[in-house]
């Protein structure tokens, strides 16, 4: 008897093109291949990356999960109910699942809501025995423990690093912006031995692809002690390259920062968020100080690990003064690569609740609410301001003399610690992946968000959205 297969989809947005937008990102998201690995052998799988590749409704698969963000829950909805046209069994999780599962719940045949690991390989039973029940609840806190590795062999080549796993859940600090703090939980970590395991179960992939990974935690640091524990056994692997993410007070533990780089980090990611103090307390942001960028900076730099930073734009204590001195409190910084987007009053989150509480949200549309829309009325810039300033810091911190510059100051910063070769070696993996990342900004900014800027502004003007200037 022919086995069933499984597909597992997680959406990016609706690619219609030749050549997906997002191919040029080095590393695929965790839940896809994460669920895969969850699944019991009773069900083929395939792992489909929206970012990567088109949604192929041809599949063979009898079941489809799909797992999505919050912004993207309309086009869930639309692929979903087309997948059910077509006589598959559809279901649905991720963190607005989880979060708003009443809404969610009438596009699906199931739902999961929470955390998957302690309750998928249940569903895929239900599934295969024709038992499947409309909706899933996990336990908020159950086992980090002993969850399977993720099937880095169904990651799609063009992902240039497949090796990516999680080492901690939920972060300790309160930002008042931030989807962890909707339904609040403690931070979480797993047994070190079991994300070693991970980065270990590279068996199926070719070598040369073995040689790098991500650890995709909110906080790496929420905890720094199991954070230095889990850095010394991954030197102990040898990568070529990791890159992880963790908040910027991290920085202060001169001996975190010395692991950091004894297992071969190579990119961190920072929620700096703003370059303003007042704007940073404004959303309860209070570990950062604006006055620690710069040499915390340079402490990974001289290390070779890049800096790749988060900037958020509209937080309600931002002027049009800051936004005019920011281009050069960027370089100031000395960041090398940013992240730039509108803030977001993500539902459920205590931000969303104080901006509806003051009759702010002018846009409704959660697809929206992605970071590239100004969805709220701010207390005193209009929208025009916003965009303004958004466009500008996009045109000049990634324009060529800016990226070579960077680039150039990285490099000359960096003081070798080892043998040449592996000098070498550090210096060109910093320099593909400080590239690798420049460009796909640079590219995000020139094709998707100058002209949809500029369409929204039209937009605006001609009264079709309902954002107004305060």
């Amino acid at each position: 008897m022919k086995r069933q297969k499984l597909l597992i989809i997680v959406l990016f947005q609706n690619l219609m093109e030749e050549e997906p937008y997002y191919a040029r990102t080095p590393a695929p998201p965790l839940p896809g291949i994460w669920l895969a690995g969850m699944t019991p052998d009773i069900v083929d799988v395939e792992v489909l990356h929206e970012m990567v590749r088109p949604i192929d409704y041809d599949t063979d698969a009898d079941f489809i999960a799909i797992s999505f963000m919050d912004y993207l829950a309309p086009h869930a909805y639309e692929v979903a109910e087309q997948f059910r046209k077509l006589g598959k069994v559809v279901v649905g999780g991720g963190k607005f699942a989880s979060t708003f599962p009443e809404e969610v719940a009438p596009h699906f045949d199931s739902i999961l809501v929470g955390e998957a690991q302690g309750i998928w390989p249940q569903m895929v039973h239900d599934l295969v025995n024709q038992t499947l029940k409309p909706r899933y609840d996990a336990d908020p806190l159950s086992s980090l423990e002993n969850i399977p590795p993720p099937r880095y062999d169904l990651v799609e080549r063009r992902f240039t690093v497949p090796v990516v796993t999680e080492a901690t859940r939920g972060c300790p600090h309160p930002c008042t912006f931030c989807q962890l703090n909707i339904i609040r939980l403690p931070h979480r970590m797993r047994p070190v031995e079991d994300v070693i395991r991970d980065l270990k179960s590279t068996h199926r992939l070719p070598w040369y692809r073995r040689k790098m990974a991500m650890v995709l935690d909110n906080n790496l640091g929420g905890d720094l002690s199991y954070a230095k524990s889990l850095l010394r056994e991954i030197a102990r692997l040898d990568f070529w390259g990791i890159g992880t993410q963790f908040s910027i007070e991290c920085l202060r533990d001169n001996e975190f920062v010395d692991l950091l780089a004894k297992a071969h980090c190579r990119m961190a990611f920072l929620g700096m968020e703003s370059l303003s103090d007042a704007s940073l307390a404004g959303v309860k942001k209070k570990q950062n100080k604006v006055g620690e960028y710069r040499e915390s900076f340079d402490k990974l730099h001289k290390l070779g690990i890049l800096t790749f930073t988060g900037l958020m734009f509209a937080l309600d204590n931002d002027t049009k003064e800051y936004y005019d001195v920011l281009p050069q409190k960027l370089e100031e910084v000395g960041t090398c690569v940013i992240l730039p987007s509108i803030s977001i009053p993500l539902y459920g989150t205590p931000w969303h609740r104080e901006v509806a509480a003051q009759g702010r949200i002018v846009d409704t549309d959660i697809s929206h609410y992605e970071g590239d829309h100004l969805v709220f009325r701010h207390p005193t810039l209009s929208a025009d301001e916003v965009y303004a300033a958004y466009k500008s810091v996009n045109r000049i911190f990634y324009r060529w003399r800016s990226i070579v510059r960077r680039w150039w100051k990285f490099i000359r910063l960096q003081s070798k610690q080892e043998s040449l070769p592996r000098y070498i070696l550090r210096l060109f993996l910093s320099t593909f992946i400080y590239f690798k990342l420049s460009l796909f900004q640079r590219h995000h900014a020139q094709h998707r968000v100058f002209p949809a800027l500029a369409s929204r502004v039209r937009e605006e003007k001609s009264g079709d959205i309902g954002i107004r200037a305060a």
